[in-house]
Order: C-alpha cells, then structure tokens, then sequence
C-alpha cells in the first residue's frame, strides 16, 4: 500500500514508458506542468508546449496511472490574471486528482531572476499574486477539491500526497540518491549532488553524504510547528507535540500564541493549532515567529 511517486517533465514521458513505470510498481505521477500559456512556457524556458503537457497527462491516462498531480506555478513577471485564470481553468476540466500551485520564487543567479535584476521583465506583483490565490482558492472549491495544505489540492482525502504528509509533520526520512536529504535523529544530512561523484562513491564502498547539520530541539520544535501549520485542516496536533518533546505548545509558544491569536491569524482548539483563513497569504509572517533567536 505504499505511495510510490515520480516526477516527470511532459516533454519527456509517452505511453511505453509510462507503462514500464507503472510496470515497475509507480502509482503516482506528478507532471511538472507550470503553465498551459505558450508564452508563459518559453519565459521559464520549459521544454515542453501546452500541447504536450495535455499529451502526457492523457499518457498517463493511457499506461493506468489513476493518481496524477499537475503542478503550476503563478506569480509569473507579466502574467496576468486571464492567463493564469486560463491555465488553471484547463488544468482543472484535465481532471487530476491532484493539483500543487506554488508562488514564484525569484531564486538568486537563476536566468529568470537576472533578467529581473536587468530590468529585461517586470518585477513580480505581490498583490496580483495574492489574487491569483485567492481566485485559484475559490476554482479549486468550485471544482470539488479538498485545500488541504497551503499550496496543494485534493480531489479526495486518499489522493493527498503521502510523502509529503510525512514531512509536514515532521517526520524522520531517508534519501538516497544524487543530491538526497535525510532526517532523523535530530541530523540533517545531504548526498553529494553530481550523479557520477555518487555513484564512485557507492560503488568504491564510502559514503556519499556531502554535509550534515545538527538540530537542535529547539529548532526541532519550531520547524514542527511551522510545517505542522501547513495543514490546513489537520493542522498541529497539541497532543502529538507533547508526546513527542515533552512539553505543550502552549507553555513552548505562550507569547507568540496570544500575539497571533489577537491578530486572528491562528485558532487554537482543545486539540490542534492550525492557520485562519485570513493567513493563508500571510503565513510567512506567523511562521518566522516559532524560529529560536
């Protein structure tokens, strides 16, 4: 009964090679659409058409993959609300069981953020970005899907996404592979990332972790918190916190807890902290509270 999952480009996958995935025993594909707006495609310099993202979504289809998520992302520079609206209105009549739409993020050295930095496209609109969420919040409800953390959707609760369930709640977690994160134990650890540096390494018999961190039950408290808060409905579980660090949210976070409340931006029940509604565009700004000086 385990979730196995894959992530793929639309430009790269077909029907036979769906199958022999699916063969293999993957029940679960994410197609990392970003947008159905050619325009929009070429701007974050994806391989793939719209056209092709549809293809292998209905691929996916063919080859017996009944869990599908489509990723998107909005906030794009010069995106505007009737492309946005028309990629995810499209996205939504594809009817996958699943859908992650995620705010840009303008990382650092990345082609799309030089060619802000040049003044060559416009600087991304944070309010129009709101508006994008909230307008995707209502489409998504309209559609039938479960909001079930900040940035993905659900057609039913069994298609949430398991594995990132368990690292909303903090839950240890073993990778392997080129570039792999692990957590446990209270250690953070990460493989070197080039594919041939990992596979010398494993095949000469030494180890292929490239760094590790320790964190400290502080810092374990308040990621579980923050990642917790993720969860829209399930939010944070005040007795599975106490279970595991030995003290309650309330007495670890008092002040913070009695600042947020007053600004309505968490509900605080018997037994879970979780977002109101009101925070879902502002959960940055609650988060940053539960970090350790």
């Amino acid at each position: 009964d385990a979730e196995v999952s894959i992530e793929a480009n639309p430009g790269t996958v077909d029907v036979p090679a769906l199958g022999r995935l699916r063969e293999l025993g993957v029940n679960r594909l994410s197609l990392g659409v970003q947008s159905l707006d050619e325009d929009e495609l070429r701007l974050l310099g994806r391989i793939h058409s719209a056209g092709q993202a549809i293809q292998a979504f209905h691929a996916a289809r063919q080859a017996g993959l009944e869990n599908v998520n489509l990723d998107l992302i909005y906030g794009l520079p010069g995106q505007s609300m009737a492309t946005w609206r028309a990629s995810l209105s499209r996205a939504l009549e594809m009817g996958p069981e699943h859908l992650s739409l995620y705010a840009l993020s303008l990382e650092e050295g990345t082609p799309l953020a030089s060619r802000v930095l040049r003044g060559e496209l416009p600087v991304p609109d944070p309010d129009v970005a709101a508006e994008m969420y909230e307008w995707a919040e209502a489409a998504c409800a309209a559609a039938g899907y479960e909001h079930y953390e900040i940035s993905n959707w659900a057609r039913e609760p069994r298609f949430r996404c398991r594995h990132n369930l368990a690292t909303w709640r903090n839950e240890p977690y073993l990778g392997f592979g080129a570039g792999a994160h692990s957590w446990a134990g209270g250690r953070r650890w990460w493989n070197v990332a080039r594919p041939a540096d990992y596979a010398a390494r494993v095949m000469a018999g030494e180890s292929p972790v490239d760094g590790a961190e320790e964190i400290s039950p502080a810092l374990e408290m308040a990621e579980t918190t923050i990642l917790g808060l993720r969860l829209l409905e399930e939010g944070l579980s005040l007795a599975r916190f106490r279970e595991r660090f030995g003290v309650g949210a309330r007495q670890q976070y008092t002040a913070e807890l009695d600042e947020l409340s007053a600004l309505e931006l968490v509900e605080l029940d018997a037994e879970r902290l979780r977002l109101t509604r009101r925070a879902h565009l502002l959960a940055n700004q609650v988060f940053y509270r539960f970090l350790p000086a």
